[in-house]
């Protein structure tokens, strides 16, 4: 079964290739013109499709254990979350205004009811009418609060750099970036970008690429990080929108 896909696009690769050339010599003895075929490397631009697979449900929970990990593994080393920063704040002044730590606070505990709401009617595998509209109304609400918590903290961005959720919700993006990145050869196979039985071996792929150099890594790695965490702010984005991102991304404007 063909995976689906939640965005691709292409790059060009520069290849050197065997290209033959035919050229007719006269053969001065029989005075027959003669065939002679010569090999000779070129450089060409190889096209090749970067693809971004949707993951499966079991991908999905992975990544929320993921999560779950990092998130445990920074409030052990003392790292604070966003609502604790956000009522730390609240309780003694600082950069978050009071207006907005409260509100951030609010956001952030409706935004846990409605992941836990939505958590459950997803575990059914049997849904009436009514839990699917439901949940179709949660994932809405999801989106939108998820959205109106980034853009509030947008505007204290340096705050929340460091806190256990933001660096959660890198270790995730990244474990996207292994497990959901393709690409394919014209008229090839569709082969996973970071090779690896293991989500320990995809990493160790990704940092020899990173450190080492591939061209289809290199070629392609600044859309693929701004297109998951596209993907992973916004909740099911439609392909305009990525048409959109990706135009902006290539006349400059991000």
């Amino acid at each position: 079964m063909n995976k689906k896909v939640i965005y691709q696009f292409k790059i060009a690769k520069s290849e050197e290739v065997e290209k033959e050339e035919v050229s007719e010599v006269k053969n001065k003895e029989t005075g027959e013109v003669e065939k002679i075929t010569k090999t000779k490397k070129v450089k060409q631009d190889t096209p090749y499709d970067i693809i971004i697979h949707e993951p499966s449900r079991r991908q999905v929970e992975d990544a929320d254990m993921e999560f779950s990990i990092e998130m445990s593994r920074c409030i052990k080393k003392g790292i604070l979350t966003k609502a604790m920063l956000a009522k730390k704040y609240s309780d003694s002044g600082g950069l978050l205004s009071e207006e907005d730590s409260s509100r951030l606070i609010r956001l952030y505990q409706e935004l846990n009811e409605i992941n836990n709401s939505l958590g459950r009617l997803l575990d059914k595998k049997q849904k009436n009418e009514k839990e699917k509209s439901r949940e179709a109304e949660l994932s809405k609400s999801f989106a939108s609060t998820r959205k109106e918590i980034v853009d509030l903290e947008t505007a204290y961005q340096n705050v929340f750099n460091h806190t256990a959720d933001t660096k959660a919700q890198n270790k995730v993006i990244l474990w996207y970036l292994l497990n959901l990145s393709h690409y394919q050869a014209e008229g090839g196979e569709v082969l996973p970008l970071f090779p690896g039985q293991n989500a320990e071996e995809k990493e160790e792929s990704y940092y020899e690429m990173d450190e080492g150099g591939n061209d289809i890594f290199d070629l392609s790695r600044d859309k693929l990080m701004t297109f998951i965490s596209f993907w992973y702010f916004s909740q099911n984005p439609t392909e305009k929108e990525f048409q959109d991102l990706e135009s902006d991304i290539d006349s400059g404007n991000l």
